[in-house]
């Protein structure tokens, strides 16, 4: 027993680390908690004049906004509270920089 909980001790004293896109490069930290994003579904996040507009959401992203970063494979990504698509947006990544 003591073994284990020394183990989970050095375990949670490591840095966290952001989880994976599906082509390899990883999703910042602050953006996904290790879990909150994949790749936006056709139609799910789309340009409009006033920023990205996130259909299952409702909300309009600004394109000028903190929430919005680089793709790192040319495709969109959104993080969204707990991965549920309904969820407000942490943030999107977008294809061609910010």
């Amino acid at each position: 027993m003591r073994k284990a909980l020394l183990a989970l001790a050095c375990l949670s004293s490591l840095p966290a680390a952001a989880h994976q896109a599906p082509g390899g490069w990883s999703y910042d930290m602050a953006c996904c908690s290790g879990q909150d994003c994949r790749p936006v579904e056709p139609g799910e996040v789309t340009a409009s004049p006033n920023g990205y507009e996130v259909a299952p959401t409702g909300e309009v992203v600004p394109f000028n906004s903190p929430k919005v970063r680089p793709s790192g494979d040319g495709a969109m990504h959104r993080c969204m509270h707990g991965g549920v698509t309904t969820a407000p947006t942490i943030c999107i990544y977008v294809p061609g920089g910010v």
